[in-house]
Protein backbone atom coordinates (compact mmCIF):
# COMPACT_ATOMS: atom_id res chain seq x y z
CA UNK A 1 0.00 0.00 0.00
CA UNK A 2 2.68 2.33 0.56
CA UNK A 3 4.50 1.74 -2.76
CA UNK A 4 0.78 2.29 -4.29
CA UNK A 5 0.51 5.28 -2.33
CA UNK A 6 3.98 7.01 -3.56
CA UNK A 7 3.70 6.13 -6.73
CA UNK A 8 0.11 8.19 -6.54
CA UNK A 9 1.44 10.75 -5.25
CA UNK A 10 4.40 11.21 -7.65
CA UNK A 11 2.02 10.70 -10.61
CA UNK A 12 -0.67 14.02 -8.99
CA UNK A 13 2.61 15.64 -8.39
CA UNK A 14 3.90 15.31 -12.14
CA UNK A 15 1.12 15.78 -13.64
CA UNK A 16 0.42 19.20 -12.20
CA UNK A 17 4.09 20.19 -12.78
CA UNK A 18 2.93 19.09 -16.78
CA UNK A 19 0.27 21.56 -16.79
CA UNK A 20 2.40 24.51 -15.18
CA UNK A 21 5.01 23.93 -18.10
CA UNK A 22 2.18 23.34 -20.79
CA UNK A 23 1.10 26.83 -19.71
CA UNK A 24 3.78 28.92 -19.14
CA UNK A 25 6.26 27.54 -21.70
CA UNK A 26 4.54 25.42 -24.38
CA UNK A 27 1.21 27.61 -24.85
CA UNK A 28 3.55 30.83 -24.41
CA UNK A 29 6.11 29.82 -27.25
CA UNK A 30 5.24 30.17 -31.43
CA UNK A 31 7.33 27.26 -31.67
CA UNK A 32 10.52 24.93 -30.14
CA UNK A 33 13.49 27.01 -29.70
CA UNK A 34 15.40 28.42 -27.07
CA UNK A 35 12.78 30.03 -24.76
CA UNK A 36 10.88 27.10 -24.44
CA UNK A 37 14.01 24.90 -23.71
CA UNK A 38 14.68 26.89 -20.86
CA UNK A 39 11.42 27.04 -19.53
CA UNK A 40 11.46 23.09 -19.67
CA UNK A 41 14.60 23.33 -17.89
CA UNK A 42 13.19 25.32 -15.29
CA UNK A 43 10.43 23.17 -14.70
CA UNK A 44 11.92 20.01 -14.21
CA UNK A 45 14.97 21.01 -12.02
CA UNK A 46 13.21 22.82 -9.75
CA UNK A 47 10.85 19.57 -8.19
CA UNK A 48 14.60 17.77 -8.60
CA UNK A 49 16.46 20.95 -6.28
CA UNK A 50 13.40 20.50 -4.08
CA UNK A 51 13.56 17.62 -3.49
CA UNK A 52 17.56 17.09 -2.69
CA UNK A 53 17.09 20.02 -0.66
CA UNK A 54 14.49 17.58 1.74
CA UNK A 55 16.86 14.67 0.88
CA UNK A 56 19.96 16.38 1.93
CA UNK A 57 18.42 18.00 5.02
CA UNK A 58 16.56 14.95 6.52
CA UNK A 59 19.36 12.40 5.22
CA UNK A 60 22.34 14.70 6.99
CA UNK A 61 24.12 15.72 4.32
CA UNK A 62 27.37 18.14 4.24
CA UNK A 63 25.96 21.04 5.62
CA UNK A 64 27.56 22.95 2.57
CA UNK A 65 25.85 20.93 0.11
CA UNK A 66 22.29 21.54 2.43
CA UNK A 67 22.87 25.02 2.37
CA UNK A 68 23.40 25.59 -2.01
CA UNK A 69 20.18 23.28 -2.49
CA UNK A 70 18.05 24.61 0.42
CA UNK A 71 17.51 28.26 -1.31
CA UNK A 72 16.34 27.15 -4.81
CA UNK A 73 14.94 24.05 -3.60
CA UNK A 74 12.42 25.58 -1.06
CA UNK A 75 11.80 28.67 -2.76
CA UNK A 76 10.29 26.45 -5.82
CA UNK A 77 8.47 24.57 -3.43
CA UNK A 78 6.59 27.92 -2.63
CA UNK A 79 7.32 29.21 -6.40
CA UNK A 80 4.97 26.56 -7.78
CA UNK A 81 2.39 26.55 -5.35
CA UNK A 82 1.57 30.34 -5.85
CA UNK A 83 1.95 29.88 -9.73
CA UNK A 84 -0.11 26.89 -9.98
CA UNK A 85 -2.81 28.72 -7.96
CA UNK A 86 -2.45 31.71 -10.40
CA UNK A 87 -2.59 29.58 -13.58
CA UNK A 88 -5.87 28.04 -12.05
CA UNK A 89 -7.24 31.54 -11.74
CA UNK A 90 -6.06 32.17 -15.07
CA UNK A 91 -7.92 29.38 -16.62
CA UNK A 92 -11.37 31.59 -15.96
CA UNK A 93 -9.81 34.56 -16.99
CA UNK A 94 -8.58 32.96 -20.22
CA UNK A 95 -11.98 32.83 -22.14
CA UNK A 96 -13.13 36.14 -21.27
CA UNK A 97 -9.98 37.89 -22.30
CA UNK A 98 -10.92 36.06 -25.44
CA UNK A 99 -14.31 37.13 -25.98
CA UNK A 100 -13.07 41.13 -25.36
CA UNK A 101 -10.36 40.38 -27.97
CA UNK A 102 -13.34 38.93 -30.73
CA UNK A 103 -15.45 42.07 -29.92
CA UNK A 104 -12.65 44.29 -31.46
CA UNK A 105 -12.90 45.49 -34.83
CA UNK A 106 -9.87 44.20 -36.67
CA UNK A 107 -7.79 46.90 -37.86
CA UNK A 108 -7.98 47.97 -41.69
CA UNK A 109 -4.81 46.27 -42.72
CA UNK A 110 -2.17 48.20 -45.48
CA UNK A 111 -1.63 46.68 -48.87
CA UNK A 112 2.29 45.72 -49.16
CA UNK A 113 3.84 46.02 -52.24
CA UNK A 114 1.27 46.64 -54.67
CA UNK A 115 1.18 48.18 -58.23
CA UNK A 116 -1.39 48.98 -60.57
CA UNK A 117 -0.38 48.92 -64.36
CA UNK A 118 -1.11 52.08 -66.77
CA UNK A 119 -3.72 51.14 -69.44
CA UNK A 120 -2.15 49.89 -72.58
CA UNK A 121 -3.18 52.13 -75.55
CA UNK A 122 -3.84 50.08 -79.08
CA UNK A 123 -3.66 50.83 -82.70
CA UNK A 124 -5.46 50.09 -85.20
CA UNK A 125 -3.21 48.74 -88.11
CA UNK A 126 -4.34 50.12 -91.89
CA UNK A 127 -4.76 47.41 -94.73
CA UNK A 128 -1.26 48.72 -96.28
CA UNK A 129 0.61 47.64 -92.79
CA UNK A 130 -1.45 44.55 -92.32
CA UNK A 131 -0.86 43.38 -96.18
CA UNK A 132 3.34 44.06 -95.19
CA UNK A 133 3.14 42.35 -92.40
CA UNK A 134 1.43 39.09 -93.77
CA UNK A 135 4.47 39.25 -96.32
CA UNK A 136 6.78 39.48 -93.91
CA UNK A 137 5.28 36.68 -91.56
CA UNK A 138 7.15 34.07 -92.59
CA UNK A 139 10.51 35.09 -92.25
CA UNK A 140 9.80 36.70 -89.16
CA UNK A 141 7.74 34.22 -87.00
CA UNK A 142 10.37 32.89 -84.50
CA UNK A 143 11.23 36.72 -83.65
CA UNK A 144 6.85 37.80 -83.89
CA UNK A 145 6.14 35.21 -81.58
CA UNK A 146 9.22 36.06 -79.00
CA UNK A 147 8.10 39.55 -79.59
CA UNK A 148 4.37 38.59 -78.96
CA UNK A 149 5.70 36.23 -75.39
CA UNK A 150 7.36 39.36 -74.43
CA UNK A 151 4.62 41.93 -74.74
CA UNK A 152 2.50 39.47 -72.50
CA UNK A 153 4.48 38.70 -69.74
CA UNK A 154 5.07 42.47 -69.59
CA UNK A 155 1.35 43.16 -69.28
CA UNK A 156 0.40 40.53 -67.83
CA UNK A 157 -3.17 41.28 -67.00
CA UNK A 158 -5.98 43.21 -68.78
CA UNK A 159 -5.80 47.08 -69.23
CA UNK A 160 -7.17 48.37 -65.99
CA UNK A 161 -6.12 45.42 -63.81
CA UNK A 162 -4.26 45.48 -60.09
CA UNK A 163 -2.14 42.56 -58.32
CA UNK A 164 -4.23 41.14 -55.51
CA UNK A 165 -2.96 42.79 -52.20
CA UNK A 166 -1.09 40.64 -50.06
CA UNK A 167 -1.65 41.58 -45.92
CA UNK A 168 1.31 42.70 -43.51
CA UNK A 169 2.18 40.50 -40.70
CA UNK A 170 -0.18 41.16 -38.02
CA UNK A 171 1.69 39.81 -34.59
CA UNK A 172 0.77 36.60 -32.78
CA UNK A 173 -2.50 34.90 -32.75
CA UNK A 174 -5.24 35.79 -30.22
CA UNK A 175 -4.50 32.22 -28.80
CA UNK A 176 -0.56 32.83 -28.25
CA UNK A 177 -1.06 36.43 -27.26
CA UNK A 178 -4.10 35.33 -24.20
CA UNK A 179 -1.60 32.65 -22.92
CA UNK A 180 1.27 35.12 -22.75
CA UNK A 181 -0.72 37.79 -20.91
CA UNK A 182 -2.26 34.59 -18.62
CA UNK A 183 0.80 32.85 -18.07
CA UNK A 184 2.77 36.20 -17.53
CA UNK A 185 0.69 37.82 -15.18
CA UNK A 186 0.57 34.12 -13.09
CA UNK A 187 4.37 34.07 -12.95
CA UNK A 188 4.33 37.81 -11.95
CA UNK A 189 1.74 36.87 -9.29
CA UNK A 190 3.75 33.79 -7.66
CA UNK A 191 6.78 35.71 -7.76
CA UNK A 192 5.34 38.97 -5.98
CA UNK A 193 3.56 36.45 -3.29
CA UNK A 194 7.14 34.66 -2.44
CA UNK A 195 8.99 38.05 -2.62
CA UNK A 196 6.84 39.70 -0.09
CA UNK A 197 6.54 36.61 1.89
CA UNK A 198 9.86 35.99 2.13
CA UNK A 199 10.92 39.41 2.52
CA UNK A 200 8.38 39.11 5.93
CA UNK A 201 10.37 36.30 7.48
CA UNK A 202 13.49 37.18 6.95
CA UNK A 203 12.88 40.41 8.32
CA UNK A 204 12.37 39.26 11.34
CA UNK A 205 9.29 38.21 13.52
CA UNK A 206 7.16 41.27 15.16
CA UNK A 207 5.69 41.09 18.47
CA UNK A 208 2.81 40.34 19.43
CA UNK A 209 0.94 40.47 23.19
CA UNK A 210 -1.85 38.57 24.80
CA UNK A 211 -3.48 39.04 28.14
CA UNK A 212 -4.74 35.75 29.52
CA UNK A 213 -6.21 35.71 33.07
CA UNK A 214 -6.30 33.20 35.05
CA UNK A 215 -8.37 32.26 38.19
CA UNK A 216 -5.58 31.09 40.73
CA UNK A 217 -2.95 33.61 39.75
CA UNK A 218 -2.61 35.83 42.62
CA UNK A 219 -2.54 39.17 42.96
CA UNK A 220 1.20 40.04 42.96
CA UNK A 221 1.44 37.78 39.79
CA UNK A 222 -0.66 40.80 38.02
CA UNK A 223 0.95 41.57 34.96
CA UNK A 224 3.74 38.71 34.60
CA UNK A 225 4.84 38.65 31.42
CA UNK A 226 5.74 35.15 29.76
CA UNK A 227 8.05 35.69 26.13
CA UNK A 228 6.83 32.76 24.12
CA UNK A 229 8.84 31.90 20.90
CA UNK A 230 8.09 28.63 18.95
CA UNK A 231 9.11 27.18 15.73
CA UNK A 232 12.72 29.07 14.93
CA UNK A 233 14.27 26.51 12.77
CA UNK A 234 17.45 27.38 12.79
CA UNK A 235 19.08 25.77 9.74
CA UNK A 236 20.53 25.84 6.19
CA UNK A 237 18.38 28.69 5.49
CA UNK A 238 17.97 30.49 8.54
CA UNK A 239 21.39 30.68 10.70
CA UNK A 240 23.18 32.60 12.79
CA UNK A 241 21.89 36.16 12.07
CA UNK A 242 18.32 35.39 12.07
CA UNK A 243 19.11 33.84 15.80
CA UNK A 244 20.28 37.30 16.77
CA UNK A 245 17.24 38.42 15.01
CA UNK A 246 15.12 36.88 17.40
CA UNK A 247 17.14 37.15 20.98
CA UNK A 248 17.04 40.64 20.38
CA UNK A 249 13.27 41.05 19.54
CA UNK A 250 12.98 39.31 22.78
CA UNK A 251 14.93 40.86 25.04
CA UNK A 252 12.89 44.00 23.59
CA UNK A 253 9.96 43.22 25.45
CA UNK A 254 11.91 43.09 28.92
CA UNK A 255 9.83 39.72 30.04
CA UNK A 256 9.46 37.82 33.03
CA UNK A 257 10.30 34.81 31.99
CA UNK A 258 11.00 33.36 28.55
CA UNK A 259 9.67 30.23 27.13
CA UNK A 260 11.32 28.26 23.82
CA UNK A 261 8.20 25.95 23.16
CA UNK A 262 10.20 23.65 20.47
CA UNK A 263 11.35 22.85 16.91
CA UNK A 264 14.62 25.32 17.34
CA UNK A 265 16.29 23.82 14.70
CA UNK A 266 16.12 21.58 11.82
CA UNK A 267 20.26 20.01 12.43
CA UNK A 268 22.96 18.76 14.46
CA UNK A 269 24.13 19.96 16.92
CA UNK A 270 27.93 20.27 14.87
CA UNK A 271 26.38 22.49 12.36
CA UNK A 272 23.97 24.64 13.92
CA UNK A 273 25.75 25.22 17.26
CA UNK A 274 27.22 28.04 16.11
CA UNK A 275 23.89 29.26 14.80
CA UNK A 276 22.30 28.84 18.27
CA UNK A 277 25.17 30.65 20.28
CA UNK A 278 22.84 33.85 20.32
CA UNK A 279 20.74 32.23 22.47
CA UNK A 280 23.12 32.52 25.74
CA UNK A 281 22.19 36.68 25.14
CA UNK A 282 18.47 35.81 26.30
CA UNK A 283 17.28 38.29 29.21
CA UNK A 284 14.22 37.38 31.61
CA UNK A 285 14.14 38.22 35.44
CA UNK A 286 12.97 34.40 36.27
CA UNK A 287 15.32 32.73 33.53
CA UNK A 288 14.55 30.90 29.89
CA UNK A 289 13.19 27.79 29.60
CA UNK A 290 12.98 25.00 26.73
CA UNK A 291 11.06 21.68 25.22
CA UNK A 292 11.64 19.87 22.62
CA UNK A 293 9.30 20.10 19.56
CA UNK A 294 9.24 17.00 17.01
CA UNK A 295 12.02 18.69 15.22
CA UNK A 296 14.56 18.31 18.13
CA UNK A 297 14.18 14.45 17.25
CA UNK A 298 14.95 14.92 13.79
CA UNK A 299 17.96 16.67 14.68
CA UNK A 300 19.94 14.66 17.91
CA UNK A 301 17.40 15.85 20.58
CA UNK A 302 19.65 14.71 23.62
CA UNK A 303 22.98 16.64 21.95
CA UNK A 304 20.28 19.46 21.45
CA UNK A 305 18.92 19.26 25.09
CA UNK A 306 22.70 19.49 26.30
CA UNK A 307 23.53 22.31 24.13
CA UNK A 308 20.94 24.86 25.10
CA UNK A 309 21.75 24.02 28.86
CA UNK A 310 24.68 25.40 28.29
CA UNK A 311 23.53 28.32 26.39
CA UNK A 312 21.73 29.27 29.77
CA UNK A 313 18.35 28.22 29.06
CA UNK A 314 16.31 25.26 31.71
CA UNK A 315 15.20 22.23 29.94
CA UNK A 316 11.58 20.95 31.11
CA UNK A 317 11.95 17.29 30.19
CA UNK A 318 8.42 16.33 31.74
CA UNK A 319 9.50 18.45 34.75
CA UNK A 320 7.90 20.99 36.78
CA UNK A 321 9.92 24.09 39.09
CA UNK A 322 7.65 25.99 41.47
CA UNK A 323 8.09 29.52 41.04
CA UNK A 324 6.84 31.87 43.81
CA UNK A 325 3.39 32.60 41.91
CA UNK A 326 2.54 29.42 39.85
CA UNK A 327 3.75 26.27 38.62
CA UNK A 328 5.56 26.13 35.74
CA UNK A 329 5.65 22.66 33.98
CA UNK A 330 7.12 21.13 30.28
CA UNK A 331 6.63 17.55 28.37
CA UNK A 332 8.42 16.26 25.55
CA UNK A 333 7.29 16.74 22.51
CA UNK A 334 5.14 13.21 20.96
CA UNK A 335 7.32 12.66 18.49
CA UNK A 336 9.87 11.43 21.15
CA UNK A 337 7.60 8.58 21.65
CA UNK A 338 9.86 6.43 19.10
CA UNK A 339 12.79 6.90 21.31
CA UNK A 340 11.40 6.16 24.53
CA UNK A 341 11.63 9.90 25.65
CA UNK A 342 7.43 10.51 24.78
CA UNK A 343 5.69 13.30 26.88
CA UNK A 344 4.82 12.39 30.63
CA UNK A 345 2.53 14.57 32.24
CA UNK A 346 2.03 12.08 35.59
CA UNK A 347 5.97 12.93 36.11
CA UNK A 348 5.60 16.30 35.34
CA UNK A 349 2.05 17.14 36.72
CA UNK A 350 0.94 14.25 39.36
CA UNK A 351 1.66 15.02 42.83
CA UNK A 352 1.27 19.15 42.40
CA UNK A 353 -0.60 21.42 44.24
CA UNK A 354 -3.82 22.06 42.53
CA UNK A 355 -4.62 25.06 44.01
CA UNK A 356 -1.95 26.62 42.59
CA UNK A 357 -1.89 28.15 38.59
CA UNK A 358 0.02 26.59 36.41
CA UNK A 359 1.23 26.88 32.58
CA UNK A 360 2.58 24.33 30.85
CA UNK A 361 4.68 24.11 28.27
CA UNK A 362 4.13 22.03 25.29
CA UNK A 363 5.61 21.98 21.60
CA UNK A 364 2.19 20.53 20.15
CA UNK A 365 -1.80 21.44 20.37
CA UNK A 366 -2.98 17.96 20.09
CA UNK A 367 -1.53 17.74 24.20
CA UNK A 368 -4.56 20.05 25.27
CA UNK A 369 -6.70 17.18 26.19
CA UNK A 370 -4.36 15.75 28.45
CA UNK A 371 -3.66 18.73 29.72
CA UNK A 372 -6.95 19.59 30.90
CA UNK A 373 -7.27 15.54 32.22
CA UNK A 374 -4.35 17.34 35.21
CA UNK A 375 -5.87 20.35 35.57
CA UNK A 376 -3.71 23.16 34.09
CA UNK A 377 -4.77 26.61 34.16
CA UNK A 378 -2.79 27.26 31.09
CA UNK A 379 -0.80 25.59 27.91
CA UNK A 380 1.80 27.52 25.61
CA UNK A 381 2.39 25.86 22.21
CA UNK A 382 3.87 26.54 18.78
CA UNK A 383 4.02 23.86 16.02
CA UNK A 384 0.96 25.16 13.02
CA UNK A 385 2.72 27.74 12.55
CA UNK A 386 -0.48 28.99 11.46
CA UNK A 387 -0.22 27.05 8.09
CA UNK A 388 2.37 29.06 7.15
CA UNK A 389 1.48 28.96 3.03
CA UNK A 390 -1.74 29.79 2.14
CA UNK A 391 -4.03 27.79 1.69
CA UNK A 392 -1.98 25.18 4.19
CA UNK A 393 -3.77 26.97 6.78
CA UNK A 394 -7.04 25.19 6.17
CA UNK A 395 -5.01 21.66 6.45
CA UNK A 396 -3.40 22.89 9.43
CA UNK A 397 -6.59 23.81 11.18
CA UNK A 398 -7.81 20.51 10.08
CA UNK A 399 -4.93 18.57 12.06
CA UNK A 400 -4.82 20.95 15.07
CA UNK A 401 -7.47 21.70 17.68
CA UNK A 402 -6.43 25.18 17.54
CA UNK A 403 -4.31 26.53 14.77
CA UNK A 404 -3.30 30.16 16.26
CA UNK A 405 -4.22 32.55 18.97
CA UNK A 406 -6.10 31.58 22.15
CA UNK A 407 -8.78 29.19 23.18
CA UNK A 408 -10.56 27.79 25.98
CA UNK A 409 -10.78 23.87 26.28
CA UNK A 410 -13.19 23.69 29.94
CA UNK A 411 -11.18 25.13 32.67
CA UNK A 412 -7.71 25.25 30.72
CA UNK A 413 -6.62 27.83 28.16
CA UNK A 414 -4.49 26.91 25.11
CA UNK A 415 -2.40 29.86 23.63
CA UNK A 416 -0.78 28.87 20.04
CA UNK A 417 2.06 31.12 18.74
CA UNK A 418 2.34 31.24 14.63
CA UNK A 419 5.87 30.83 15.42
CA UNK A 420 9.36 32.88 14.79
CA UNK A 421 10.61 31.22 12.01
CA UNK A 422 9.84 29.18 8.95
CA UNK A 423 10.27 25.72 7.59
CA UNK A 424 11.14 24.72 4.33
CA UNK A 425 10.47 27.66 2.37
CA UNK A 426 11.83 31.00 4.21
CA UNK A 427 8.35 32.13 3.29
CA UNK A 428 5.16 32.71 4.74
CA UNK A 429 1.77 33.78 3.40
CA UNK A 430 -1.52 34.35 5.44
CA UNK A 431 0.45 33.52 8.51
CA UNK A 432 3.13 36.12 9.92
CA UNK A 433 5.49 35.01 12.50
CA UNK A 434 5.25 36.12 15.67
CA UNK A 435 7.03 36.30 19.37
CA UNK A 436 4.05 36.50 21.84
CA UNK A 437 4.70 38.16 24.88
CA UNK A 438 1.80 36.81 27.13
CA UNK A 439 0.44 38.72 30.15
CA UNK A 440 -0.87 36.97 32.72
CA UNK A 441 -3.74 38.80 34.99
CA UNK A 442 -5.21 38.24 37.85
CA UNK A 443 -8.78 37.89 38.91
CA UNK A 444 -8.10 39.07 42.31
CA UNK A 445 -6.60 41.47 41.34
Amino acid sequence: MVIVFVVLVLAVFGGLHWYVWRRTVRDTTARPGTARRVGTALVVGGPFLMFAAIASERGGAPFWLQQVLAWPGFLWMAFSLYLLLALLVGEVVRPLLRRVLERRPTPAVEPVGVREDAPVRTRVPDLEAESTSQTESSSGSETGTGTETGAGAESGAKPGSAETPEPAATGPSRRLFVSRVVGGAAAAAAVGTVGYGTYGVLRGPKVKRVTVPLAKLPRSAHGYRIAVVSDVHLGPVLGRGFAQKVVDTINSTQPDLIAVVGDLVDGSVKDLGPAAAPLAQLKARHGSFFVTGNHEYFSGAEEWVARVRELGLRPLENARTELADFDLAGVNDVAGEDEGQGPDFVKALGDRDRSRACVLLAHQPVQIHDSVDHGVDLQLSGHTHGGQLWPGNLIADQANPTLAGLERYGDTQLYVSRGAGAWGPPTRVGAPSDITVVELASRQA
